[in-house]
């Protein structure tokens, strides 16, 4: 039987610190304690895809080598949120003494920032009573929803996501590994959608990869329900002059032949602003448009309405 290939996110996973693109000051900070042997219990914050899970393992690799799995536990805490889990598998794995040559053990919370206050505070006394024996690592998209008695007790490191260049060196092993055909325009549409996120960059890489070995912008914009930023630029101008049938006339065209969602369209909204050739004045009205119609759809509005209705608004924008 045929053993099905890894996607490619684990496929290419640095396994080891040295491994790790980008977050330089970050991973100096962390081959430090691999070298001493010796580290605190760790908070690692930012958005998703950016390589906190990565240095996590990657850590562990480099500590434990072939003892990882005695020393080392992966645990996504967004699957189990509540008190149980501490109280469990966590608890139970945080008191086992180290096998072979391993003094300190690591136990690496995914998504903690998810967990409910009951069970950071149950967290807490578990970090508090086996610090002898484990050391914890916490990933989480937001800092500050850990509970201040467990950041106190933590070093934070803030995770950034990855310039265009780190994305471009990172791509390199996967274009080469798997043979792929790919233009100047296709990665840079690979960096636009990506946005410095590499989980979503590999995912739309290797889905494009399985139509064709020939990777195309057209093929990268199309996996990944994006809009060209142009597109999204032609629209928002037509609104801004004042041209409402034009601007919804682009809307319809990503709304009903690209399929997405007005969340979608909404950040790309947003992150084309700054592009507009429109005094700063009118950005900022446009920003402020953006935002509203992005609260009233997340409250619960009919997404196309609001949508048409902004469009509306922004062919005001310029007459206020």
């Amino acid at each position: 039987m045929q053993v099905p290939d890894l996607p490619w996110i684990e496929k290419y996973r640095p396994h080891s610190l040295k491994d790790v693109i980008g977050q330089k000051l970050i991973v100096d900070r962390l081959k430090s304690f691999v070298e001493r042997g010796n580290f605190p219990s760790m908070i690692f914050a930012g958005s998703a895809g950016i390589g906190k899970t990565s240095c996590a393992i990657a850590m562990a690799n480099d500590l434990y080598g072939e003892d990882i799995s005695g020393a080392f536990k992966e645990l996504n805490a967004s699957d189990s949120r509540g008190i149980d889990v501490i109280r469990g598998e966590v608890k139970e794995f945080a008191k086992t003494r180290a096998i072979g040559s391993v003094t300190t053990k690591i136990i690496f919370l995914d998504e903690a920032d998810s967990l409910t206050a009951d069970a950071q505070h149950a967290l807490r006394r578990t970090m508090e009573k086996y610090s002898k024996e484990t050391r914890f690592i916490l990933s989480a998209n937001y800092a500050s929803k850990i509970i201040e008695p467990i950041q106190s007790r933590c070093v934070v490191f803030r995770f950034k996501p990855l310039n265009e260049e780190g994305m471009r060196k990172y791509m390199e092993p996967i274009v080469k590994g798997e043979k792929l055909e790919i233009d100047e325009k296709a990665i840079e549409a690979l960096i636009y959608v990506g946005d410095g996120d590499l989980r979503k960059l590999t995912n739309v890489l290797q889905s494009s990869a399985m139509q064709s070995s020939k990777i195309t912008e057209a093929s990268v914009y199309e996996i990944a329900a994006k809009a060209r930023p142009k597109e999204i630029i032609t629209m928002l101008n037509a609104a801004i002059t004042g041209d409402f049938e034009g601007a919804r006339s682009e809307l319809d065209k990503l709304m009903l032949m690209s399929g997405m969602s007005a969340e979608d369209i909404l950040t790309q909204c947003y992150r084309e602003v700054q592009n507009l050739e429109i005094e700063e004045r009118l950005k900022l009205k446009v920003a402020v448009q953006l935002g509203e119609c992005n609260f009233r759809i997340v409250e619960g509005a009919n997404e196309r309405i609001q949508l048409e209705a902004m469009l509306a608004q922004l062919a005001l924008v310029k007459k206020g």
